[in-house]
């Protein structure tokens, strides 16, 4: 009998996220049937890929970068809708019944959800604020909305763009071309370990830099540079004081701040 091809796929591009890539996929687990999950990791040197082998419906390799490893995903997804997921990233349960609702009209290409991170300080809100109202303002949005689109029409533009950061943003000024793109209004929690790694200030305040000239028509060759630049100029990991488990960093050395962009 032939199987039936899942309604959504999610796609989980992971390196060196044995401490979260369990608990996210055991909970995308409880949100029920007609969901193919796939993990694709990028030459983790840690426990990942073991521990999301039993949890995930497929886990493969791809040459390391986000947009190598979402399109790895994406070729080998059976379902009619692709959702790309960050692996410090907690979806609302409700999320799969959004997602399915908005692609009800065949006029909107996909979407992604509403970005919050779950502290109290100021810097926080204004991080949520501005991603959100970018969303709404100018049409694109980073990875830690969740991105979701038909696989038709992510094929049909040709999948992300090989480029060093801002893929997703790329990604969504080509869903433009061939349908509506909506911000769902559920929210999808983000954790901050990049914001603490990197400094909350510093860190929004560079960021927002790079939006704003990616906005006004800068290359991302030139952003990508700043980008570079700014990482460059952080400590070692072993200068920075620890941690606690909910805010460690994505790869565990200064690379690790490469994540908002990416």
């Amino acid at each position: 009998m032939k199987q039936r091809p899942a309604f959504l796929s999610i796609v989980v591009p992971v390196l060196n996220e044995a401490g979260l890539i369990g608990g996210l996929l055991r909970y995308l687990r409880t949100f029920g049937a007609g969901l193919e999950i796939i993990v694709v990791d990028g030459g983790s040197s840690d426990a990942t890929l073991s521990t999301a082998q039993p949890l995930a419906d497929r886990v493969i390799t791809a040459p390391r970068g986000r947009a190598s490893q979402m399109n790895a995903g994406a070729e080998i997804a059976r379902g009619d809708v692709l959702w790309f997921l960050h692996a410090d990233l907690k979806p609302s349960a409700l999320s799969i019944d959004a997602i399915r609702a908005t692609l009800a009209d065949p006029r909107i290409a996909g979407g992604c959800f509403r970005l919050r991170y779950p502290r109290r300080e100021w810097i926080y809100r204004v991080s949520d604020w501005l991603g959100n109202f970018g969303v709404k303002l100018f049409g694109f949005a980073l990875g830690d909305h969740g991105i979701f689109c038909r696989r038709s029409a992510f094929f049909r533009v040709g999948g992300y763009p090989s480029v060093p950061i801002l893929e997703d943003a790329e990604l969504c000024r080509r869903l433009w071309r061939v349908g509506r793109l909506t911000e769902l209004r559920e929210e999808i929690v983000s954790d901050p370990r990049t914001f603490e790694r990197c400094g909350r200030y510093r860190t929004t305040a560079v960021y927002f830099l790079i939006l704003a000239l990616y906005v006004a028509g800068v290359s991302i060759t030139w952003l990508n540079r700043i980008y570079r630049r700014f990482h460059q100029s952080l400590p070692p990991a072993s200068q920075v004081p620890h941690q606690s488990s909910h805010s460690q960093v994505r790869l565990g050395n200064a690379a690790s701040c490469e994540a908002v962009l990416r």
